[in-house]
């Protein structure tokens, strides 16, 4: 079994799903890993009532596991909403990865869902403080 995932792994990482950018994009949030010089960005488009993630690409340079497990989490969450995408956790994106890593590994693979959370959690501080505004100047 474990011979399968790791044929999906390295699929992923020969054939990444959703690698690229968007320009514009509502979401853009990029970040890297010191301890091995990974560095993952994810860009997203959001639906009308921006909740939604409507298309989300990423791009970035590493090691088979970082991006393999960037390809794994966009395919997860494409389509779904953002607040789906904050409720995953590490745990989430090793079972997608399917294959036990060491500690350095593990962080590897949660780089991607690193720069999801951050960049969402990053919209949505923006977007209230623009609700703050308008309010304010209402």
């Amino acid at each position: 079994m474990e011979d399968l995932y790791r044929e999906h792994l390295l699929d992923h990482y020969e054939n990444p799903r959703h690698r690229g950018t968007l320009d514009p994009a509502d979401i853009s949030h990029e970040e890297s890993n010191p301890l091995c010089g990974d560095t993952i960005r994810i860009d997203i488009r959001l639906g009308e009532d921006g909740r939604r993630i409507d298309q989300i690409a990423f791009s970035g340079d590493g090691c088979i596991i970082s991006q393999a497990a960037a390809s794994m989490l966009l395919e997860e969450i494409a389509g779904k909403s953002i607040e789906d995408a904050q409720k995953l956790e590490t745990q989430d994106v090793l079972k997608l990865v399917g294959v036990p890593l060491t500690t350095n590994r593990v962080k590897c693979a949660a780089l991607s869902l690193k720069v999801l959370k951050a960049g969402i959690y990053r919209y949505l501080i923006a977007q209230a403080q623009k609700r703050e505004r308008e309010k304010v100047e209402g």
